[in-house]
């Protein structure tokens, strides 16, 4: 039977914030991702127990989700 490939490994939400940061260059504190688990609207993660677990493409996607698309001009927010 073949080995299931390794998974992807997790981040407790310090290191999620950090891996935001310094991978977007983008403010995202730990309180910004805590505060958002509770409301809605922040990246999706895991519980391992009382412990939420980010993925790296999970955080992708949801920096990539706060984007506007790129922009040449403010002029072109308008249109």
């Amino acid at each position: 039977m073949p080995e299931a490939a390794p998974a992807e490994r997790l981040m407790r939400r310090a290191e999620a914030a950090e891996f935001i940061r310094e991978t977007f260059g983008v403010s995202c504190c730990t309180s910004t991702l805590a505060k958002l688990a509770v409301t809605g609207g922040g990246p999706e993660y895991q519980k391992f127990g009382r412990f939420p677990l980010y993925s790296r493409a999970a955080c992708r996607a949801w920096v990539n989700s706060k984007l506007s698309p790129r922009l040449t001009s403010t002029s072109d927010l308008a249109a």
